[in-house]
């Protein structure tokens, strides 16, 4: 695949004001740059996938006067829009690659999240009962394996559902950018993440239900009524949050593009005319 001149070390794009960087000066702020979203990105699917459906929160959304919109989702899905907003300024600013080289990373990091979960229940427990695991009153198992149920159900679901999502969300991203020839970035940010939220949402909800059965269902009420709310509710919070995430995509990709020296038009041009969309 064709190296953009727009990410060649070598390349200086032009940003009247700017001073001219030392290549391996440019080279180090832009590798630091790409450690900071993909660290944040893997950081917050680790830690989503632990959280999982422990918790469900939510808020009434008021539309008119009598009526409102409940919004309810599982405490994990709450930090779940920054994966795509760091997903999008890597699609930008480094390129479709690195931007699913990231995707399959992070997909490495949840078989390391369960890897870890199953080591530490084969393992035998401690001699001492002082350091054995905390245990809640009643019939619950102790707190490690109920964490362990709810973090492996969590990737169950959330494994097949990220990696659809995700490389739609980078495809649709290009898809985008090539359409509209580098212009009009709110469209591939705002397009892609929409898509590829709703990939994703309808996806776990399903396997959580139907593969792994965690979700909060009502055995007297019509099953599908609160599948479908499930998925709306979880939607319509993805869909508010990409919306609000435009400004800072905006901001961000305009301060990083000047601070890395990277013109993601000239980028665009680059792949255009080198590797043709077929």
């Amino acid at each position: 695949m064709p190296t953009p001149t727009a990410l060649n070390p070598n390349h200086q794009a032009t940003f009247p004001g700017l001073a001219r960087l030392d290549p391996s000066v440019l080279h180090e702020r832009r590798e630091r740059v790409f450690l900071v979203l993909a660290g944040i990105f893997v950081g917050t699917l680790a830690m989503l996938n632990i959280l999982g459906v422990t918790r469900f929160v939510g808020v009434q959304i008021p539309i008119t006067e009598g009526f409102s919109f409940p919004l309810f989702v599982a405490i994990g899905v709450l930090p779940y829009p920054i994966t795509f907003l760091c997903t999008d300024f890597i699609s930008e600013l480094y390129g479709r690659r690195r931007a699913n080289f990231v995707v399959f990373v992070g997909f490495l990091i949840n078989l390391w999240v369960v890897f870890i979960l199953w080591i530490g229940s084969v393992l035998p427990p401690a001699p001492d009962p002082s350091l054995q695991e905390l245990r809640e009153a009643g019939e619950r198992l102790p707190l490690f394996f109920e964490i362990k149920t709810a973090a492996f159900g969590a990737v169950a679901a959330s494994m097949i559902a990220y990696l659809a999502a995700q490389l739609t969300d980078v495809h649709v991203f290009h898809f985008w950018k090539r359409l509209t020839k580098g212009k009009h970035l709110w469209l591939r940010n705002n397009g892609s993440t929409v898509v590829s939220q709703l990939v994703d949402t309808t996806a776990v909800i399903l396997i959580t239900h139907f593969y792994v059965g965690l979700l909060p269902i009502d055995d007297q009420r019509d099953l599908w009524p609160q599948l479908v709310f499930f998925i709306v509710s979880g939607y319509a919070f993805k869909v508010i949050v990409a919306l609000l995430d435009t400004g800072p995509f905006y901001l961000g990709t305009r301060i990083l593009s000047r601070y890395l020296r990277i013109d993601p038009a000239g980028e665009h041009a680059a792949l255009r005319e080198e590797s043709p969309v077929a």
